[in-house]
Formats: C-alpha cells, structure tokens, sequence
C-alpha cells in the first residue's frame, strides 16, 4: 500500500489550548483509517486541519505527494481530498438529482455553456445519477430534499462527495442524529465505498469504527498515542487508560 496522505508534526493553538500538538500519522491509500479518542481530544479539529477550514500554525500536509498545508478547501476538495457532512451548497427546494449535478457541476471546474438549459445536461445528469444509485438515493432522485429524512439527506451528502471524484474521504460523525435503522444502512454503505476510495472517518459510534476500520489512530490531547488495527487497538493498554472509565467502548 502507497501513502496518500502524510501528515508531519501538526499544531495548532486555540490561545492558551493545544488542540492539535505535534501529529503525525500516514494515511495509505485504499483504506478505511478511523480517528477516535476521549471527548476532546481534538479529532474535529484535525478533520479541520486536513479539509482547509483551518490553517494549522506547524507542521505539513501532504496529500498525493503535494504539499497542500496552505491550500484552500475548494483547492483540496478539486485535488481529490474532500470532507463529507459538512457541505453547505445543498439546496432544500431543489431535487435530489439537481443537487448532485450542482456537485458534478463543481467538478468539472466550470459552468458548461451557460446559454444551455444544464436540467437536460447529460454531461451532469448521468454521473450524478452514477452516484445516487451508489449511494442507494436513484428512486429518489426527483424527490425535493425538503422532503428527505434525516438519514436519506445524510446520504445526499456523500453523493454529493461522490460526485467530486474524491481520492479520500473525510467524514466527520456521519451517523450522528440517526435511527438504528439508518446507521446501520450507512454502516453497510461505508463497507461497500471503503473498496472505492480511501476514508479517514470520525465517529462516535464504537460498534460501526471497529467494524469498518483497516486500521484505527487513537488521539489524546491532540496527539496520537497508538495506531494500529482494531485487534491491536482493542488490546493497547495505553489506549484504556486514555479512556479512563470508558473501557466498555472499546469492548
């Protein structure tokens, strides 16, 4: 397996706090790599750290043999390296359909011949159809998103990713807010695309992580502390003791 991604002495401070302090960790291509740790360990702001919504104050970021430290999101997110859930140009009047071919749109790095009707576009429509029927969403591609539920508009969004072409994924908690039914239909999704493209993910979810985890980084106060597969991630006593009373989540 090749490194995608390299991450080498990250930092970053919030005033007095350290949430990100001298990480470093590779992320190899084809895998499904999880990030978890205690609350506060400074997962989130890693994700950030990677995607571009903040710049980190040391350290490299290095993605597909690039350095992308100081590259913007949308620089990142068209080199292949796009972060899930937290997309903000999804809109609710629209269809299904016609919000992924806004995304398939965005790859494309330009707007198509602007005196065109891109409804009818085909150069828009199959792909982002290509990526509903991954994603388990082409019955209702001409729904309205207003009418989703919660876990469907979950779905919605890593389309939307698909759509991107990503190289890697980052996904923060993407089975926050969802039924048992839902997590477990995202859970089932996550195993088929984890042969389609790397993930990095964080989730809260224990049962899901070591299900679908390669392998696992456990952070502590911003740092990692152990890496490794699930076995060994189970098994790693300095990882119980970063949980402290919360042993049963790694059971």
């Amino acid at each position: 397996m090749t490194v995608l991604l390299q991450v080498r002495n990250l930092t970053k401070h919030f005033r007095g706090l350290t949430a990100t302090d001298d990480a470093s960790f590779d992320f190899m291509e084809g895998e499904l790599h999880a990030l978890i740790g205690p609350n506060g360990a400074g997962k989130t702001t890693l994700i950030n750290l990677l995607s571009g919504e903040l710049m980190a104050d040391a350290g490299q970021i290095i993605f597909d043999g690039r350095d992308v430290t100081c590259v913007p999101t949308y620089r990142r997110a068209l080199q292949g390296l796009v972060r899930s859930f937290q997309i903000t140009s999804v809109f609710p009047e629209l269809t299904v359909l016609q919000n992924v071919m806004l995304a398939v749109q965005t790859a494309a790095g330009h707007s198509f011949a602007f005196w065109r009707d891109v409804r009818t576009d085909q150069r828009l429509i199959e792909p982002a159809l290509e990526a509903l029927e991954t994603t388990g969403l082409a019955a209702d591609a001409d729904r309205r998103v207003t009418s989703l539920a919660h876990g469907a508009r979950r779905q919605l969004e890593l389309a939307m990713v698909l759509a991107l072409k990503p190289r890697l994924m980052l996904l923060d908690e993407p089975l926050a807010g969802m039924s048992g039914v839902e997590a477990d239909a995202m859970v089932a999704l996550l195993g088929r695309l984890k042969a389609q493209c790397t993930i990095v993910l964080v989730e809260h979810d224990m049962e899901a992580v070591f299900s679908l985890a390669d392998r696992l980084t456990v952070l502590a106060a911003g740092h990692p502390i152990a890496t490794g597969s699930p076995t060994e991630i189970r098994n790693n006593p300095v990882v119980r003791d970063a949980y402290l009373g919360e042993e049963d989540m790694l059971a």
